[in-house]
């Protein structure tokens, strides 16, 4: 059951028939830490004290934020996998075997379209990952808390399906792995969300918070473009691409950010979310005619597959 409020509810709020506390929420003591933890949140994630309230009086941790963790834990666990039958912990990636399993993208194998996604449970590394994953628990879950599944699950997989789709398009010899699509797409967009609502933002240290997110986002993006940059361990194949990083801000910054910014609103009832939806419809369909004509016309030449 949604706790997104109606329009007579917000109707209702406006006419003073629901009566709010006086008090802002941050005042409030006496609270047990499951409390302090929801109010922890609304402070991070919305702008406007009477959503905070309202999300503060109306969650119950049911459901909880299953999805966010399913995804990390399904990440650590094919991780380890892989780690050991490798034998590899480290820049997994330059094992010959790593590339043959059935999750990875690989341009050779893009008639296999589970992959457009499913490149997300695998990293390069233990870094690649601890990157990753730092970032979809410290800014997907709270998202999640205040959100839902529903929308911070339409955004990530928006992203991650951008991502690799970009990079079918633009590094078409290079394969995917890692959940970055996705989780720049998450980050981004709360970035955004927040500066597009500073002042009504009102998380502690929010400049210093903001600047350690964009740090941590440089350093992956940049471990990614210097993969990609670096000597291949089994030529002819590259190295990942990193241009999955880039299509997952795009989708922050667009279908995100409309997303993030309706907290108290149904998305259907947002024209400007289906302009943003009907544009990453269209390019989804242009990735598609792409990926089944363009291969063949531009004479690719491909990387065997693994």
């Amino acid at each position: 059951m949604s706790n997104k409020r109606s329009n007579s509810f917000r109707q209702a709020i406006l006419q003073g028939s629901r009566q709010l506390r006086n008090s802002a929420l941050r005042e409030e003591v006496g609270l047990g830490l499951s409390r302090r933890l929801v109010r922890h949140v609304a402070y991070e994630t919305l702008p406007r004290e009477v959503d905070r309230k309202w999300y503060f009086d109306s969650y119950t941790y049911c459901p909880p934020p299953w999805l966010m963790l399913a995804i990390t834990i399904t990440e650590v666990v094919v991780f380890m996998y892989y780690g050991l039958q490798l034998n590899r912990w480290v820049l997994q990636v330059s094992s010959p075997y790593f590339l043959k399993g059935p999750l990875p993208y690989h341009p050779q194998l893009r008639a296999q379209a589970w992959r457009f996604l499913s490149y997300i449970f695998m990293h390069a590394g233990i870094e690649h990952l601890g990157l990753n994953m730092a970032m979809q628990l410290l800014v997907g879950v709270p998202l999640e808390m205040v959100h839902g599944a529903l929308r911070i699950g339409l955004v990530y997989v928006c992203g991650a399906l951008a991502g690799s789709l970009a990079v079918s398009v633009t590094d078409m010899t290079a394969p995917v792995v890692g959940s970055s699509g996705g989780v720049y797409a998450l980050v981004s967009a709360h970035l955004a969300n927040v500066v597009m609502n500073w002042s009504g933002m009102k998380c502690q240290f929010k400049l210093f918070r903001m600047a350690m997110a964009l740090v941590c986002m440089s350093v992956e993006f940049g471990r990614a473009v210097w993969l990609r940059c670096y000597p291949p361990a089994f030529p002819p194949c590259p190295n990942p691409s990193f241009v999955a990083h880039l299509g997952g801000v795009a989708v922050g910054l667009t279908l995100g950010v409309v997303v993030l910014q309706n907290y108290e609103q149904r998305l259907q009832e947002q024209s400007l979310f289906w302009i943003f939806f009907s544009v990453y419809t269209l390019f989804i369909l242009c990735g598609i005619f792409w990926n089944i004509f363009a291969y063949n016309l531009l004479d690719v030449k491909l990387p065997p597959p693994p």
